[in-house]
């Protein structure tokens, strides 16, 4: 996240404070990354039938963290409208999937680390949302 932040900082059209938007980037990069790994994991596992629900929701929530983060990482003259819309998108799908990999957390340890940084990820977007400048 530093390089993030100091990128940032120095990008010529960057609102006054980057911060929060700089924690979210990196926040949805690790989300969309761990998510993926997670749908991953659940492949190998000899009961993967059952975790059908669990992969297909992991890798929606990457795609959507993912895209969200580059989104994000665009500064030049960005729609506040598309940043809202996208940042909700992004917190609904993160607790989508942290409800999903919740349920299977007991079981599948893969399952409660993704909850995790689910729930990080939707905290810090639904914070970017309420509390910051995007533009």
């Amino acid at each position: 996240m530093e390089n993030v932040g100091a990128l940032f900082a120095n990008h010529p059209h960057s609102p006054p404070d980057t911060s929060l938007i700089a924690t979210c980037v990196a926040a949805c990069y690790e989300c969309g990354n761990l998510s993926v790994a997670c749908s991953d994991a659940c492949l190998a596992e000899p009961r993967v039938a059952e975790l059908v629900c669990c992969i297909r929701t992991c890798l929606d929530c990457g795609d959507v963290c993912l895209a969200t983060a580059r989104v994000l990482s665009r500064l030049t003259e960005p729609s506040p409208m598309l940043l809202e819309v996208q940042l909700m998108a992004c917190a609904e799908a993160c607790r989508i999937c942290a409800e999903e990999c919740e349920s299977l957390a007991a079981m599948f340890e893969q399952c409660r680390v993704c909850a995790e940084v689910c729930r990080a990820c939707e905290q810090t977007c639904r914070a970017l949302l309420h509390g910051a400048s995007l533009t």
